[in-house]
Parts: C-alpha cells; structure tokens; sequence
C-alpha cells in the first residue's frame, strides 16, 4: 500500500511521469448516477416524468443503447469504474460482490493505476464529488480523522461528499479525509447495529422509502451540517463551485450523485412535481443537478471543449418507491426483464450519453456494446495517455465509439457480476449466458419487504419471460438461462434447451473467468 499521498520516491517518480497538458487539452466530467435504471429518462422512453437537461445532452451528443454496468451493485460497480478491472478480480482474487460495509476499508489497492490518475499523469486537475462507498484506510474502519487511505490516494486532489451511501450511516459530509464539522472532543463513534444513543438525524416520512437507523454516537454539530433533502443542491454547489475556480487549467470531475438511490428526499422545489410520486421528484432534482453543472461550465467558457460522459452505476430498484412509481405507470427499467442487484439486464444496462461539441455527432444513436470498466482506457485515449497491458485491466478503448462509427463492434465479450457469485454472466456477442436459474439479486416479493427482485418483479411491472409464470418460476425452468439479445434484448425467451453447443461453449468460457476467483470465496458465497 502506498504511503498517505506521497513518498518522496513516489514524489520524484511523478514529476518524471506527468506531461504537462496540451493547451487545448479537453477537459471531462463524469457524472455517475445511482440506481438509475434504463427507462428512467426522457430519451430512453420516460413518459411519467421530465429530464429536459440529461435529454438535451442526448439531443446533441450520442445515446448508447447497449451500455452496461461491470456489476449490478453499488460498490463493485463504482470499483469497476475507477479502475478499469472486472470488480470479480478485486480484494485478492475473491472478488467485490456486495455493497460496503460502514467499517469497509478501502477497497482499491492504492499502487493501481485509476481513472484519476490517468488525469493527473497529464497534469489534470481532479476531484470527486458525492457518494463514495469504497470504503476508507486499512483494516476495519473505525472512523477517526484522518479517513485516509481514500479518494486522495487514488488520484483525486479533492474529495467532498457522502462517504458510504444516503441509507447508511454515518450521515456527515467527509471533504478530503476529515469529517465535515468534526470535533476531535466529540468524534464519530461507531456503536453497531440497534445502537441506542445515537446521534438523531434529519426526520423523514415513510414514502421516502428505508433508510438504516443513525450507528453513530458523537460528532453532534457534523450531524447538524447533513440534512437529507440538502444534499443534492449541496453537492451541486461544491461540485460547480470547483468548476468555477479552474481558472483555465484542465480538468477531470467525477460526481457521483446520490440520486436516485433510497430514501427519496429531494429539495423541496421538486416535491410533487413528476406524474410517479417521490421516486420521479427525485429524478427531476437529479436532472436539475445535470443542467446546473452544465450550466458552469458555460458560464466559465470551457463547456465547447468539455467531454461530458452521463450514466448510472447499475439498473434501477424495486423498493417501496420503486414499486409506487410503477404503479403509476412508470418503467424504471423500460421493457428490460430484472433490477438491481440481478443479473438480468434490468440490473446493469444502464442509460449512457456521451457529449462534446464538435467532437461527438449531435442526435446520435450507438448499438456498440461497451462496460464502465472501459472508461479508463478510453480517457486515456482522449488525454493521450498510453497504457500498459497491466495498466489497462479489462479496459477497452471506446473513443472510436464515441466519436466515430466503427464498422466492427470494439469490445466482442463482457462479464457482468450480479450479487451472487454463482450468477456471475457472460456476454459474447449476441448471446448471454448465465448459469443459473433466477437472476441472483434480492428475493423479496411481499408487500412489507424492502427490496423486490427475482420473478416477482416480472409481475409487477409485465416483463414476460419463458421460465417464469405468475411471477414465480416454474418447475420444469431450465437449469441455466441463454439469451439472443440481438432477437431479444428483453429476455422473453431462455434458448437454453435449444442451443446446447453454444450453452457449452460459453459455459466452458465462463469457467475461465470464474477460475480467477478465490477458491475460499467461491466455498463461502456459492
């Protein structure tokens, strides 16, 4: 593990390294969206709600309609994202299947190369904002400052945001590696689960949807500062405000929104302003979010030479929000079979727009298949930034999609992670395999249960599949699932009993990959 921000070997190795930026270097903002699923827009069919500013990009920029997430869960997925590698490959080998803990360290190895250290070796600015959920220091995180290794050790210059998830505690703001109105006389003490004594939170109603009980005693004045239905505008203005103080030097932004991740708590000028409840209000502030970032970087002169890259870190989720905006009418997934946490492509498909004036054909539509872990080869490919074998991971260069039409597709192969392991799919091609029954992601299908998923979900919203009936399985379902998703990208149809050769090819494939996981993680999940 590398050192708190530098050694003064690593010092020296980064003034040889870094190559000053060209002049009209482009600069990036990544805007990475939580839980927001593929039908939740108005440029991929959203009727129930609007998204004036996230479509405006679509209208001018590109569309991707095959974009997927490296995983269907929070944390694996944003450790795909920053690192360019298969979230199945990190933590040694047994590979990142869940969400973070509160106690989580960090989960990047701090000697990889990420997404912000590409930036930095072109003598960028960095900074993330908002959610952060990959865990801070070594060993079990007991939450005293400093909150170090963390964003700061990955290639960002500054960090301000949520550091675990809007449903978790502890509910402060973290800038850098200090807890936002910290005392070092009253600090954060972590009392576990159904502690008694905690600090109090911000009040919510039921229809915001679950979110967990304060763990944390202490910190009192850090807990004033962090109000639910702030936080939204609250990371807007930091996130435009570092915008702002550029002052012509290029830069890379990641903000990682907290919308539309339960509970849903917009500001107050977007309540009761969707046709589908809470859940589309809360998509409403996340475009706003959208439009105000746009907005600075107009302001300041530099949106003409801005890549701006919009997506969600997986598909969107059945809680109880979910399921009252569908109830509405509202399709969170479009037509896509399964949510969050599964494997079916409701859980990782996800909305991809990419813009840049006068670099990215306005109104276009792209088929190219293409993963969150390929943003790291990519940028580098727009800063120049040559990559090593080791360097790239699983990465693979997409500008040529981005920017052109490519006659043949750029990556051929994908491997997505669900919850559980022993649904971890393959795409190759048109085919999707997955070997196992069910989509691997949460189970609930009662009406007091938090999170739907699984077959009770094809129910709910009418998503027809072969092997399910009245939202249950039948019987006599195939062991495993096989999917044209050329003929079919809905998933209507398991082809697994007629195409017996490709089911082996691809299961034999998939083994492959499989075979990079711990054996002691394997035992334990499957």
């Amino acid at each position: 593990m590398k050192t708190l921000h530098f050694t003064i070997a690593a010092a020296a190795a980064l003034v040889l390294s870094v190559t000053k930026a060209p002049a009209a270097a482009p600069n990036v903002v990544l805007i990475f969206a939580d839980d927001l699923g593929y039908g939740d827009l108005g440029c991929y069919g959203a009727t129930k709600l609007k998204t004036p500013n996230i479509d405006r990009l679509a209208e001018e920029g590109r569309r991707f309609t095959d974009a997927h997430s490296s995983s269907a869960v929070c944390t694996p997925s944003r450790y795909g994202l920053l690192t360019g590698r298969y979230p199945f490959r990190g933590a040694g080998g047994q590979g990142i299947w869940g969400p973070a803990p509160v106690e989580s360290p960090l989960l990047v190895d701090t000697d990889m190369l990420t997404i912000a250290d590409v930036f930095k070796s072109r003598g960028y600015d960095t900074a993330a904002f908002g959610k952060w959920h990959l865990g801070f220091g070594e060993g079990k995180n007991d939450w005293q400052e400093p909150l170090s290794p963390g964003p700061l050790d990955l290639g960002f210059d500054t960090y301000f945001g949520m550091p675990v998830v809007n449903s978790a505690p502890p509910y402060v703001y973290v800038e850098n590696d200090r807890v936002v109105g910290g005392d070092p006389e009253d600090p954060l003490v972590y009392l576990g689960r159904n502690a008694k004594g905690a600090t109090p939170i911000t009040p919510i109603p039921k229809e915001a949807a679950q979110r967990s009980a304060n763990a944390f005693k202490g910190a009192v004045e850090a807990h004033k500062l962090f109000n639910d239905y702030e936080v939204g505008t609250k990371l807007t203005e930091k996130a435009t405000g570092w915008i702002r103080s550029r002052k012509g030097k290029p830069f890379f932004l990641y903000f990682a929104t907290t919308n539309v991740h339960h509970p849903f708590t917009p500001a107050k000028r977007f309540q009761k302003t969707s046709e589908c409840g809470v859940y589309g209000d809360f998509v409403h502030e996340l475009d706003w979010i959208v439009g105000e970032v746009r907005k600075s970087l107009e302001e300041t002169g530099v949106a003409d030479n801005t890549l701006i890259i919009f997506t969600s870190d997986n598909g969107g989720m059945f809680n109880h929000g979910g399921r009252a905006a569908a109830a509405l009418g509202h399709k969170i997934n479009g037509d896509l079979l399964g949510s969050k946490f599964g494997i079916w492509e409701g859980g990782h498909r996800v909305p991809f727009i990419a813009w840049w004036p006068g670099k990215i054909e306005a109104g276009s539509v792209s088929d190219q298949m293409l993963c969150n872990v390929d943003m790291k080869a990519t940028f580098a490919a727009v800063v120049g930034r040559e990559l090593s074998d080791s360097e790239r991971e699983d990465s693979i260069n997409m500008l040529p999609a981005l920017t052109g039409n490519p006659d043949k597709p750029l990556r051929s192969e994908m491997v997505v992670t669900p919850h559980k392991p022993s649904h971890m799919g393959l795409r190759k091609g048109k085919w999707m395999y997955i070997p196992a029954k069910n989509d691997g992601g949460f189970g609930g299908s009662k009406p007091h249960q938090h999170a739907w998923g699984g077959p009770a979900v094809t129910k709910l919203v009418g998503t027809p599949n072969s092997d399910i009936e009245n939202g249950k399985l039948k019987k006599d379902a195939a062991p495993a699932q096989l999917y044209d998703l050329e003929a079919d990208r809905n998933q209507t149809k398991n082809l697994y009993n007629e195409n017996p050769e490709v089911v082996k090819r691809m299961a034999s494939e998939l083994k492959t990959y499989k075979a990079l996981i711990s054996p002691a993680k394997k035992k334990k999940k499957q």
